[in-house]
This record gives C-alpha cells, sequence and structure tokens, in this order.
C-alpha cells in the first residue's frame, strides 16, 4: 500500500479522509447535533457515503489505497486505543449487578439478533452479526471492530451503524419519557444499570441517564459505569466470533478451510485496558488519548462510508431495521424484567 509508486497517492487518500472527519467533529460540536448527542461517527458515516455517492468519480481513483487504509488500518489502531477509556477498577465500581447486566444483556441480544436475522429473515450472516454487535455493545464503535473480524464489505458497516442510530435515538428519548411516567419501577441506581445495560450507544446512554436523573446524578453515574462495563464485552465477544468463524469456515477449492484468525487488534484493546489500569496517566494525558482516538474512529467512519454504495442497500431489504427493532424490544422489555432479576438476587 505505501510503495514508493503510490505512497504519494495513499497519502492523499488519508487526507482527504481527515479533511472530512473534520468536517464531521466540527458539526458536531453544532449546538442542535449536541444536543441530539450524535457522535462524529455517525456524522462520518454520512459525509462519506455522500461523497461516494456523488463526488466519487471526480477524483483520482488512485487516492483509493490511503481510503482503504483508513478503513482497515486507522480502523484497527483506533479500536486498540479505545482501551484506554476503561479501567478494570471502574467495572469494580459497578459491582456484581452491574457486571451480571453487561453479560446477560450483551450475550442474549448478539444471540437473539444473530439467530433471528439468519435463521427468519435470512439474512447474510456478516450482516446479521454486524447488526447484532451494534445493538449488544456499544453502537457504531462495536460495528466497527466486528467488521475485521467478519471481513464484510463496508456497505454492511454503513446499514448496521444505521440501526443503531435509529433504535438508539429512539431510546434515548423513551427511557426518560417512561420512568417519568412511572412505567420503570426502580430507584435510581438500579435504573442507571438498566439505561447502562440496554441502550446502544455511550452518549446515548448519557443523554438517557441526564434525562432521567440530571447531571451527576446516581442514575447518570451508573448507567455510565454499567456501559463501559459492556463496552470492555466487545473482547471476549469478538474472540468467540472469530473462533466460531474459524470452526465453520468454508472450505476452498483444494480441499482447505479458509481462514479466519483471532483478530490482533482485539488483544491490543485488552492490553490498554490492562495498561490503564495498572498505570495511573493524568487526566488530561487520557483526555488527549480519547480524543485522538475519537477522530482516528471518526476517519474510519467517514472511510467506510466512501466505500458505500447507496445502490447495495437495495439488496437487504427492510430486514435489518426488522431485527433491529426486535433487539430494541428485547432491550427494552427483555432487559427491564431481567435488571429487576439481578439487582433483587445480586
Amino acid at each position: 500500500m505505501f510503495t514508493p509508486a503510490n505512497r504519494t497517492n495513499t497519502f492523499k487518500g488519508i487526507g482527504l479522509v481527515a479533511i472530512f472527519a473534520v468536517a464531521a467533529v466540527a458539526i458536531s460540536k453544532l449546538s442542535f447535533f449536541q444536543s441530539l448527542q450524535i457522535s462524529p461517527l455517525i456524522i462520518g458515516i454520512v459525509l462519506g457515503i455522500f461523497y461516494a455517492n456523488s463526488l466519487r468519480n471526480k477524483l483520482p481513483e488512485t487516492w483509493a489505497p490511503g481510503i482503504l487504509f483508513s478503513a482497515k488500518t486507522i480502523l484497527r489502531t483506533a479500536i486498540v486505543f479505545y482501551g484506554f477509556r476503561i479501567t478494570f477498577q471502574e467495572i469494580a465500581a459497578v459491582g456484581l449487578p452491574g457486571l451480571v447486566e453487561s453479560i446477560v444483556m450483551v450475550a442474549t441480544t448478539f444471540l437473539i439478533g444473530s439467530y433471528v436475522g439468519i435463521k427468519f429473515f435470512k439474512m447474510d450472516k456478516d450482516l446479521a452479526f454486524l447488526t447484532a454487535a451494534g445493538s449488544s455493545v456499544c453502537g457504531a464503535a462495536a460495528v466497527l471492530a466486528t467488521e475485521p473480524v467478519t471481513k464484510s464489505e463496508p456497505y454492511k458497516s454503513a446499514i448496521a451503524v444505521s440501526t443503531v442510530v435509529l433504535f438508539g435515538t429512539i431510546a434515548m428519548f423513551v427511557y426518560p419519557v417512561l420512568y417519568k411516567m412511572g412505567i420503570f419501577a426502580m430507584d435510581e441506581k438500579t435504573m442507571g444499570i438498566f439505561i447502562g445495560g440496554t441502550i446502544h450507544e455511550v452518549a446515548q446512554v448519557v443523554a438517557a441517564g441526564v434525562g432521567v436523573g440530571g447531571p451527576g446524578s446516581e442514575v447518570a453515574n451508573s448507567a455510565v459505569l454499567v456501559k463501559m462495563t459492556r463496552v470492555i464485552m466487545i473482547a471476549p465477544l469478538l474472540l468467540a466470533l472469530g473462533y466460531y468463524l474459524a470452526k465453520t469456515a468454508k472450505t476452498t477449492a483444494d480441499g482447505e478451510k479458509t481462514k479466519v484468525g483471532i483478530p490482533a487488534f482485539v488483544l491490543g484493546f485488552i492490553g490498554m485496558i490492562i495498561l490503564n489500569s495498572l498505570i495511573s496517566l493524568p487526566g488530561a494525558v487520557i483526555g488527549t488519548i480519547n480524543t485522538i482516538d475519537t477522530f482516528l474512529l471518526t476517519m474510519a467512519m467517514t472511510a467506510l462510508g466512501m466505500e458505500t454504495n447507496l445502490s447495495k442497500f437495495k439488496t437487504t431489504g427492510a430486514a435489518p431495521v426488522y431485527v433491529a427493532a426486535i433487539m430494541f424490544v428485547w432491550l427494552l422489555v427483555g432487559g427491564y424484567f431481567i435488571t429487576k432479576a439481578i439487582v433483587a438476587i445480586f
């Protein structure tokens, strides 16, 4: 990719992605988008899709390796450094109920989404896994992390992310309303566990928690801690998925199975969590790392969008939306009763 012959063009492609990512970050800071808790990752993929379906043919195709580099290598790097957002101390702080909540909700939601998508809606396996990962773990970031494991086409990630945006946004507004109507009969800490264990994106969890109890409330704080515990579940989930794909890989014409390795970036992600837990870095340093990481994730999302042709959306139909809707109902209703049971038991 970075051979002497194409190095300059590759850097131009990366630069193009970076420009779009800068625009996405700037747009996300506008008051309208901040009020909706829309992350630059989401804006980035929308800008990327706009580029792919309007301007792509007007720029040199020789820049394509730079876009691909952003969608692959920069993506993996960003997922590794995502580990600096979590420590094992934070996981311990949520207590056993929060940990059990995260494990149960991630496992059941992913299995339900994958099974329903593949068996009932006859979805492509890769798309089913991506959609299930987005709803079960941490939204767009989970889709991004799952894409290299499934080795799927970029447009499938874009479809999965769109379901996260739709139902995560609905959840962000619905949870506070139902709580204030008295439908969710929970104390503040339990409600925080419920929100953190069932809403898609971290930003959406923050918004819902604040909507229920206000900034700095027990609901908001518990929700974020449980959500970060849920985020770490992406590592064992991807290791399990990688193992499953390796065991079920198709046999090639020469009789050998297609290789599906355990992704090194997942181990890197775990390593960064361990490092962040053992070494107490200044808050300013962690903040800088997370800011850079968010930008890298935005670049990766933008690049995935740039590889997405809207015409391919038609091939999947409405199945991903139906599957995401079923998972949303499970998270809302099933998650409510599971949370109540877990808190009562533990």
